[in-house]
C-alpha cells in the first residue's frame, strides 16, 4: 500500500457519497419530524403571546375606559351630592324666612290685639268716667234743688262733690 494516511479510491467516495446521501435524508426526515413540530411549537407560542399581549392590551383599554367612566359618575354623584347640599341649605334658608316672618305676623297681631284691649280699656274707663260725672251731676242737681242756693252755698256743694268724688277719678 501506499505510503499516504489519505487514500481517494472509489470505495472510500462511495462511502462518503452513501454517508452524505444518508445525512442529508436523515437532515430531511429529522426536519419533517422534529424540526417543523418544534417551528409549529414556536410559531404557537409567539401566536399565543402575541393574543395574550393583544388581551392584556385590550384589559388595559378597558380598564381605562372604566376608570374614565367610574370618574364621571364620581364627578355626577359629586355633582348631585352638591346640588342636594346646595337645595337642603335653600330650603333652611326658606323655612327659617317663613318661621320668621310667621313670628313676626304672629307679633303683630298680638301687638294690634293688645293695642285693641287696650283702646277698649281706655273706652271703658271713658264711660265709666261718664257715667260718675252723670252721677256726681245728678247728685249735684238734686243737692242744688234741695237747698235754695245762693252763690256760697253753690261753690261749698261742688267743692264738697269733688272731695267725695276723689282726686284719683279725675287723674285717669
Amino acid at each position: 500500500m501506499d505510503n499516504r494516511i489519505f487514500g481517494l479510491d472509489p470505495q472510500l467516495l462511495f462511502d462518503t457519497a452513501i454517508g452524505l446521501l444518508a445525512m442529508l435524508v436523515l437532515f430531511i426526515l429529522l426536519s419533517y419530524l422534529l424540526f417543523n413540530p418544534a417551528r409549529k411549537l414556536i410559531q404557537k407560542r409567539k401566536e399565543f403571546i402575541a393574543s395574550q399581549l393583544e388581551e392584556a392590551a385590550k384589559a388595559e383599554k378597558d380598564a381605562k375606559e372604566l376608570e374614565t367612566q367610574y370618574r364621571a359618575k364620581l364627578d355626577k354623584v359629586e355633582d348631585e351630592a352638591e346640588e342636594m347640599l346646595s337645595d337642603a341649605r335653600k330650603k333652611a334658608l326658606d323655612k327659617e324666612k317663613e318661621i320668621v316672618a310667621k313670628a313676626s305676623d304672629e307679633a303683630q297681631t298680638i301687638k294690634a290685639r293688645a293695642e285693641h284691649e287696650v283702646e277698649l280699656e281706655k273706652n271703658k274707663v271713658r264711660d265709666e268716667m261718664k257715667q260718675e260725672i252723670v252721677h256726681v251731676a245728678s247728685a249735684m242737681a238734686g243737692k242744688f234743688v234741695a237747698a235754695s242756693m245762693d252763690e256760697d252755698k253753690q261753690a261749698q256743694l261742688i267743692d264738697e262733690t269733688l272731695k267725695e268724688m276723689g282726686d284719683e277719678t279725675w287723674q285717669n
